[in-house]
C-alpha cells in the first residue's frame, strides 16, 4: 500500500483551509485517511500552518511520501526525513 502525506481541502467556498492527513495514494482528496497530522490555513498573512512534529517523522520513517505543497511546509517547519 503507497501512503502519502497530503492536503485535504475543508473550509467555506474561496476560503479554503487544510488538514495534512496520512492516506493511502488511491483515496480520493477529501475521502478516507489514516491519520490526521496537522493544519494549513493559506487565507492568513503570513500563511499558518501547525504540524504534529513526532506524527510527522514516524511516517516519513515508515516510508510514507510527502506531496509537493506538504514537503514545502515541512521544511518550513523543520522536519525533515
Amino acid at each position: 500500500m503507497a501512503v502519502k502525506i497530503r492536503l485535504r481541502r475543508m473550509g467555506k467556498k474561496k476560503a479554503p483551509v487544510y488538514r495534512i492527513i496520512v492516506a493511502d495514494a488511491r483515496s480520493p482528496r477529501d475521502g478516507r485517511f489514516i491519520e490526521e497530522i496537522g493544519t494549513y490555513d493559506p487565507n492568513q498573512e503570513p500563511s499558518a500552518f501547525s504540524v504534529d512534529e513526532e506524527a510527522a517523522k514516524k511516517w516519513l520513517a515508515t516510508g510514507a511520501q510527502p506531496t509537493e505543497t506538504v514537503g514545502k511546509i515541512f521544511k518550513l517547519a523543520g522536519i525533515t526525513k
